[in-house]
């Protein structure tokens, strides 16, 4: 990896501002329903402790707008991680300030100490320098071990990295950029790409991307009914994005210029509503019936789909098939889940339907690497800088 990495530093006895992934459901009673984030966390954090590092973690927790939120701290989120360790973590009531100073400066080697939710502060999200450099007055050494947040220049992201130096990648960070890079620079082939999704717009700049690297790309949920109807093909009440046709035409062309096979739906799942109590039924052509919306691929294109991906040696899945939340319309994302899993390819899927998809197939344990960030992951495989990665020191 390019970037400096939590390895290559001695943090014994150091202050260590590490900026992690916190950002966990809370359920009414401000319980966490899902501690997957804080457990991402924690090799860095073990190997930061273990070296006898000072470590005060940071993170956000939802959207509190830049004002103090109670149903937004990140107080559970303390307690479940000194669950995690078997040791105190001790909780700071701000993230800057006379009194949070005072903490950090009294810390011994091995202690923890988490911050208040930084966006109780609107001057994070601003990346404001003054509220950077007080972030900075904390520590010695920058760990930004958030994949999650490396899309967003915020002052925990981003500015911090300007009045602190080493500024390094922790193990979690370090493993999405090994990944996430396999896939963007010199992947094994075939390389297979998998975009699904509602909207052809949210996915530009990576199917764009994309057809610099990939050999086929196999495209399903909603957005395959734009790219059908810009070929003719009737598609009934299906949703679709009638102001991105000449865009999903150009797509098209693209592919054909570059030699990559962009694979549309040839059979649907259909229904006459998009409801949990709809009848579904099997159209056994591409083009779908005046009455009808198409709401998963159909078992030829689930058949195609999956012998493709059954050659691939690099594997990337964003976006699910259908509507895979409703059990009549699941079986494509399912399968398609499930044929990637059985692959031998390096396996990459982002984005939280997919990941959520991957998770109710059960084979989460058989994919080379599930992204921890949606958005970062999508920004990075098209061709995006993150200022969260572009801002860490260099290796020299």
């Amino acid at each position: 990896m390019a970037k400096l990495s939590i390895r290559d530093i001695n943090l014994k006895g150091k202050r260590v501002f590490m900026r992690v992934d916190f950002n966990v459901p809370l359920n009414d009673a401000l319980e966490i329903t899902d501690d997957t984030r804080i457990q991402a966390s924690l090799p860095s954090i073990k190997l930061a402790l273990g070296q006898g590092a000072r470590l005060i973690l940071s993170s956000h927790l939802g959207r509190p707008k830049g004002k103090p939120n109670p149903k937004m701290s990140l107080k559970p989120a303390a307690a479940r991680l000194s669950q995690l360790l078997g040791k105190p973590v001790a909780f700071a009531p701000d993230c800057i300030g006379a009194g949070v100073e005072a903490m950090a400066k009294a810390m011994k080697d091995g202690d923890v100490l988490l911050l208040e939710n930084l966006r109780f502060h609107p001057e994070e999200e601003k990346n404001a320098p003054e509220f950077s450099k007080q972030l900075a007055t904390l520590a010695e050494v920058y760990v930004n071990d958030a994949f999650g947040s490396a899309h967003r220049a915020h002052s925990s992201t981003e500015g911090i990295t300007k009045f602190l130096s080493p500024c390094a990648a922790g193990l979690l960070m370090e493993r999405e950029l090994e990944y996430l890079g396999k896939a963007v620079q010199n992947p094994a082939r075939p390389y297979v790409a998998i975009v699904g999704g509602a909207k052809v717009s949210d996915k530009i700049e990576l199917l764009q991307n994309l057809l610099k690297f990939a050999n086929s790309i196999l495209i399903g949920g909603a957005m395959a009914y734009t790219f059908l109807k810009a070929q003719g093909v009737a598609v009934g009440l299906s949703r679709t994005e009638d102001d991105k046709l000449e865009l999903a035409k150009e797509l098209l062309a693209a592919a054909q210029k570059a030699g990559v096979a962009l694979r549309l739906p040839s059979d649907h799942v259909v229904a006459d509503k998009l409801d949990a109590s709809a009848a579904a039924e099997t159209v056994d052509a591409a083009a779908i019936p005046a009455n009808r919306m198409g709401l998963d691929i159909g078992p030829a294109t689930r058949a195609a789909y999956c012998a493709e991906i059954a050659k691939a040696k690099t594997i990337v899945w964003n976006g699910p098939m259908g509507v895979f939340e409703i059990d009549q319309f699941t079986q494509g994302t399912m399968e398609i889940a499930r044929a990637v899993a059985a692959s031998s390819a390096v396996s990459i899927v982002g984005g939280g339907d997919s990941v959520a998809a991957v998770n109710k197939a059960g084979v989460e344990s058989k994919i080379s690497h599930i992204s921890t960030g949606g958005g970062a992951s999508l920004e990075f495989l098209s061709g995006l800088t993150l200022p969260g990665v572009a801002a860490l020191t260099e290796k020299r």
